[in-house]
């Protein structure tokens, strides 16, 4: 009996032992330092901007997203939310919506939503209208993306005034050495895209100089502005980020960064370092919005 009692014992603490290394999530900060949710917390509300990498389909990074704007609401009410997943032209609809003008169904309607949209980001949205405060649709139609794409940046030159106000000023620097486009061309190049290459990061351009330009327009005064945003887009200080700093260099400017780990302790990778101010690591085997 007693030698049964001490195995069970053993496996009980074997299974708590592991059961305590699973992880939803793990915060680090940029030299690979386990900091808390709160303290990250803490320290992203001394910034002007706050820049969230996601990927898209990962409900811990949205549970996430949406405790840090929580967070902090409570620490400076003169917050600004903005989002990639929502286009300049919509900013009306989304606007309406919010004072209460137009019904949910009107809205949903008529927004061209992620189809992600009800789990992933309709809780910012709603956290928003309940606490009157403004969210920016920020990222440019795609349908000027897509030409962009085809015929390079100089074909929006040639649109009305009106669809000029919806993607950032022209012309649009696109510096091919910053972190993430020198890593598109280089994997276009690498299979035989050359020719469609630049077009392509210049269709990365319009959109993060875009979502930027938006930022800035909509900063508050001694307030943040949180964005969400593809991780891509910020990571490692390029995309969004690297716009801002070229339109407004005083910025305080922070970049949360994701990455998926298959490492049930999510322990922190060193070849990470420095792709944000915090870098949140997310189990890659969990279950998906979509």
């Amino acid at each position: 009996m007693k030698r049964i009692f001490v195995t069970l014992f053993v496996l009980v603490v074997a299974f708590t032992v592991n059961a305590q290394q699973l992880k939803a999530y793990a915060i680090y900060d940029s030299e690979g330092n386990s900091v808390s949710f709160q303290k990250m917390s803490d320290s992203l509300s001394n910034y002007d901007v706050v820049l969230f990498g996601e990927f898209h389909d990962h409900p811990v990074v949205h549970w996430l997203q949406k405790k840090l704007t929580e967070k902090l609401y409570a620490k400076n009410t003169n917050l600004v939310l903005g989002a990639e997943m929502f286009e300049a032209d919509n900013q009306l609809i989304l606007d309406e919506y919010l004072q209460g003008k137009i019904p949910q169904s009107r809205f949903e309607e008529e927004m061209r939503l992620w189809n992600n949209y009800k789990t992933d980001y309709k809780p910012l949205i709603e956290f928003a209208k309940t606490n009157k405060l403004q969210f920016v649709a920020t990222n440019v139609p795609r349908r000027y993306a897509s030409a962009v794409s085809k015929k390079g940046l100089d074909s929006l030159k040639n649109y009305a005034e009106e669809a000029k106000s919806y993607f950032a000023k022209l012309p649009i620097k696109v510096d091919t050495i910053t972190p993430g486009y020198a890593e598109m061309l280089k994997m276009m190049s690498g299979h035989g895209m050359q020719g469609d290459a630049m077009k392509f990061v210049e269709a990365q351009a319009i959109k993060d100089a875009t979502m930027a330009e938006k930022i800035l327009d909509y900063l508050p005064e001694d307030g943040i502005f949180l964005h969400y945003n593809g991780d891509y887009h910020s990571k490692s200080y390029g995309g969004i980020y690297w716009y801002l700093k070229e339109m407004n260099p005083d910025l305080k400017i922070a970049v949360i960064s994701a990455e998926q780990s298959d490492d049930e302790a999510l322990e922190f990778v060193p070849e990470k370092a420095n792709t944000g101010n915090f870098i949140l690591f997310i189990p890659e085997d969990f279950t998906r919005t979509y």
